[in-house]
C-alpha cells in the first residue's frame, strides 16, 4: 500500500513461501556383537521423513575392526577383526542430513555399537608321559581372554590311555593305562570357546 496526500493506493499482490525442513531422525539399527573373523551385517540406514532427500554420513572410531574410519551412505558388510585379548567396541555415529528447497538441515544423530569378541587363545600345555598304572594329574586349560567367558572342550584320539574320547572343561586326573610292550601316544585337542554377549 502507497499513501501520500492522505490517498492510499493498494498495489498488486505478490506471494512467497517459506519452507521449513523436518529436524531428520533414523530409523532404529541394532548393535551387533560378533566374533574375530565372523562378518558384520550390513547397516541400511533410513528415516520416515519425506518430501527431501536424506543423505547420511558416519563415523567410527575403532578403524582397526575392519571398517574405515568415515564413510557416507549405508555400511556394507565387512569382516570382523579382533587380533587383542578382550572385546573390542566399536562407536559408529550416523548423521543424517536432509535437503530440500536449497537448504541441508543436520539431523539427529545416530550411534551404533559393533562389539568384536576376540579369538580365545589357549595357554600352552606341557606334553606328558607317565608309567603304566600311574596316576596322570588333572589338567586345566587356560587362555590370555578377558571380558567374556572361556570355555574348553576336548577330545583324546587313544581311549585305551584310559581317558575318556571326550570331554568338557578340565581334563580329569586318570590311571594311566597301557599292557603292550610299546608306548602308547594319545593326542588332545582342547578347543576354547570365548562368550560374550550372547
Amino acid at each position: 500500500t502507497f499513501t501520500n496526500g492522505g490517498v492510499s493506493c493498494t498495489g498488486p499482490t505478490k506471494t512467497f513461501t517459506i519452507t521449513v525442513n523436518p529436524t531428520v531422525t533414523l530409523n532404529i539399527l541394532n548393535d551387533q556383537i560378533v566374533c574375530n573373523g565372523a562378518a558384520v551385517s550390513a547397516m541400511n540406514f533410513s528415516t520416515t521423513a519425506t518430501g527431501g532427500t536424506t543423505t547420511y554420513a558416519w563415523t567410527n572410531n575403532k578403524p582397526t575392526n575392519g571398517l574405515a574410519a568415515s564413510g557416507t551412505g549405508n555400511i556394507a558388510s565387512f569382516t570382523a577383526v579382533n587380533n587383542g585379548t578382550a572385546p573390542d567396541t566399536a562407536t559408529i555415529i550416523v548423521t543424517p542430513t536432509f535437503a530440500n528447497g536449497g537448504t541441508n538441515c543436520v539431523g539427529t544423530k545416530d550411534t551404533i555399537y559393533v562389539v568384536v569378541n576376540p579369538t580365545a587363545k589357549i595357554n600352552a600345555i606341557a606334553d606328558k608321559a607317565a608309567c603304566n598304572g600311574s596316576t596322570v594329574a588333572s589338567t586345566m586349560p587356560t587362555s590370555t581372554a578377558t571380558g567374556g567367558t572361556v570355555t574348553y572342550t576336548w577330545t583324546n584320539n587313544t581311549t585305551s590311555i584310559g581317558l575318556a574320547a571326550s570331554g568338557t572343561g578340565a581334563i580329569p586326573s586318570f590311571t594311566a593305562t597301557n599292557t603292550g610292550s610299546t608306548a602308547i601316544t594319545s593326542t588332545i585337542i582342547v578347543t576354547p570357546t570365548f562368550t560374550n554377549g550372547g
